[in-house]
C-alpha cells in the first residue's frame, strides 16, 4: 500500500526496482493516468526488460478498468512508442522502459496526447489519484473508491471497461516515417559504412533503417535482451570503447551507440573518437537551424547543464537558445508552447529532438540524420568545427538537509559575482565566455557543481571557486 507522503513522480516518470514499481503500482498508476487524461484510448509499450512484460499487462488492465481502450503496441522503443501516440492520435501514452538504468530497474513514462512527457509537477496530480490503495486491493475491492473524493479515479462497469487493441508493425511505420524525413537518396548515393552499437536494447528493432539507407551496417550487441550482456545501457564514454574499437578497425564513416530505449544517442566519428552527448546534439541543432535559414525568430531548446557550445553554434545561424529545467519533459513543454519557432531541442546526455518529426527524443531519427550531415563533411569535420569549451566538474557530499542551505549559498555567491543569473534549476551563472551551475543531485546525498570555459583553468577555478562558496556556507 502506498504511503501518503510517498513522492513517485521523477524527473520523467516513476522509476524503481521491483520493489517499488510492483504490478499493483503500475495498475494503479495506469489507471490514474487514463483518468487524467480524460479521453477514450491510451497506448501502451514496453521495451525488453525482464520485469516489462509483467509491468505492462499490469498498466494495460488499469487502463482498461478505467473504461479507456489499450492500445498494445507492445515491444518497441521509446521514438517508436512516441510516434505512434501522435499517429493513432491516442489520448496519452504509457512506455514501460528504465531507459538507460541498470537491468534490474524498470519505469513508466507517461506521455499526454499532445506529445508532452508527463513532469514531476504535472504527475503530481496523477499521484494524488492513485493515492488511496492501490485501486484494487487483496479483496478486489471496488466500491470504496466509487465512493471516493472527488478526482479519483473509478472503476467501470463490468460491461464497460475498456478493451485491448493490438497496434502492429509500428517499427515499420515509423521507419517509413524517418526515410521520408531524411534525404535518403544523398545518403544511398555515398554507401557509408556504419558501425551500430544497439547495446543490446530497442533500437535493435529498428537496424533496417540503415540497411534501407544504403549503408553497410556493422552491429554489435544487436541481440535485444533485457539483462544488457553486451555492455551496460548507458552510452557513456567507458560503455562503448567496444564501439570506439569497432570504428577504427572497420574503417567506419561513423558509429552510433542508443540506450535500452533508444531515446539517448551517441556519436563516435571516424578516428574512434567518442563525442560527448552536448556536441552531437549541437551538430543536430545548428543542422536545423541551417535547415530553417529563411525562418525569422529561430528558437533551440536545451537544458541549464547544456554545453555553452550549442547557443554559440546556433547563434551563427540567426537562433536564440532557450534554457529549461533538466529532464526530457521541460523539453517538450518548453518546445509545444512555442510551437514552430522551436526548430530543435536536446540535452546533454545525449538526447535530441527534430520537432518537426516528433517532440519525443528520438535516437533512430538522430542517428539518420547524422548520416545525412556525414555525406557532405566528416563527422570529425563537423565535431571540430564547435566552438571549445573545457569543463570541469565536482560532486561534494551533502546530506539531504543541507542542500537547501547549499543553494542558498550558491545563489547569494552568484548575485555578486557580476553574472547573468538563472535560477530555473539550481543557479546558474552566466559570464562571458564561461558559466558554472549548482544542483541538488535527487538521487544522491550531493551538490553537482559544473563549470565550462574557454580555457582548462579558468573552468577548473571557477568550479573551485563556486564549491568553495557553498561549502563554506553549510559545513
Amino acid at each position: 500500500m502506498m504511503g501518503v507522503n510517498m513522492a513517485l513522480f521523477g524527473t520523467n516518470g516513476v522509476r524503481g526496482k521491483l520493489e517499488v514499481l510492483t504490478p499493483g503500482l503500475a495498475f494503479s498508476l495506469s489507471m490514474a493516468f487514463a483518468s487524467w487524461s480524460r479521453g477514450k484510448k491510451i497506448a501502451v509499450a514496453r521495451d525488453m526488460r525482464i520485469t516489462s512484460p509483467m509491468l505492462h499487462s499490469a498498466c494495460k488492465a488499469g487502463v482498461m478498468a478505467s473504461g479507456c481502450d489499450a492500445i498494445d503496441i507492445g515491444l518497441c522503443s521509446s521514438p517508436v512508442a512516441e510516434f505512434t501516440l501522435a499517429r493513432l492520435r491516442a489520448d496519452g501514452l504509457i512506455i514501460v522502459t528504465a531507459s538507460h538504468n541498470p537491468a534490474e530497474w524498470n519505469a513508466l513514462k507517461f506521455v499526454d496526447r499532445d506529445g508532452v512527457a508527463v513532469s514531476r509537477e504535472r504527475g503530481e496530480e496523477i499521484e494524488r489519484m492513485a493515492i488511496g490503495g492501490e485501486m484494487a486491493d487483496a479483496r478486489g475491492s471496488a466500491a470504496r473508491l466509487k465512493n471516493a473524493p472527488s478526482g479519483k479515479p473509478v472503476f467501470a462497469e463490468w460491461k464497460s471497461v475498456g478493451q485491448a487493441v493490438e497496434e502492429k508493425n509500428a517499427a515499420a511505420k515509423h521507419a517509413e516515417a524517418v526515410l521520408k524525413f531524411v534525404d535518403a537518396e544523398k545518403i544511398r548515393r555515398r554507401h557509408l559504412r556504419v558501425c551500430l552499437d544497439f547495446g543490446n536494447g530497442t533500437s535493435a528493432l529498428s537496424h533496417d533503417v540503415f540497411a534501407r539507407l544504403g549503408c553497410e551496417v556493422i552491429a554489435l550487441n544487436g541481440k535485444v535482451d533485457g539483462t544488457f550482456p553486451g555492455r551496460p545501457s548507458e552510452p557513456s564514454e567507458q560503455n562503448v570503447q567496444g564501439l570506439c574499437k569497432a570504428v577504427k578497425q572497420e574503417s567506419a564513416n561513423f558509429g552510433v551507440a542508443w540506450d535500452g530505449d533508444s531515446d539517448r544517442v551517441v556519436f563516435v566519428d571516424e578516428k574512434g573518437r567518442w563525442i560527448v552527448g552536448d556536441k552531437g546534439f549541437a551538430i543536430s541543432a545548428a543542422q536545423a537551424c541551417k535547415e530553417k535559414k529563411a525562418q525569422p525568430g529561430k528558437l533551440v531548446v536545451t537544458t541549464v547543464a547544456t554545453s555553452r557550445c550549442v547557443e554559440d553554434a546556433c547563434a551563427a545561424h540567426g537562433a536564440k537558445t532557450i534554457y529549461t529545467k533538466v529532464g526530457a519533459p521541460y523539453l517538450s513543454e518548453k518546445m509545444h508552447e512555442l510551437g514552430k519557432r522551436a526548430v530543435s531541442g536536446g540535452e546533454e546526455v545525449g538526447g535530441i529532438i527534430w520537432p518537426g518529426f516528433s517532440l519525443a527524443k528520438d535516437g533512430i531519427l538522430a542517428a539518420a540524420k547524422i548520416a545525412e550531415m556525414v555525406c557532405e563533411t566528416p563527422l570529425t569535420e563537423l565535431v571540430d568545427g564547435l566552438p571549445t569549451y573545457y569543463n570541469a566538474k565536482s560532486k561534494p557530499e551533502v546530506s539531504p538537509e543541507k542542500k537547501v542551505a547549499g543553494l542558498e549559498a550558491a545563489k547569494k555567491h552568484a548575485q555578486v559575482s557580476g553574472g547573468r543569473v538563472t535560477l530555473i534549476d539550481g543557479v546558474r551563472v552566466d559570464f562571458e565566455d564561461s558559466w558554472v551551475i549548482v544542483r541538488a543531485s535527487g538521487t544522491e546525498n550531493a551538490m553537482r557543481i559544473f563549470a565550462e570555459a574557454k580555457s582548462a583553468r579558468k573552468a577548473e577555478a571557477l568550479m573551485k571557486e563556486m564549491e568553495g562558496a557553498v561549502l563554506d556556507k553549510i559545513g
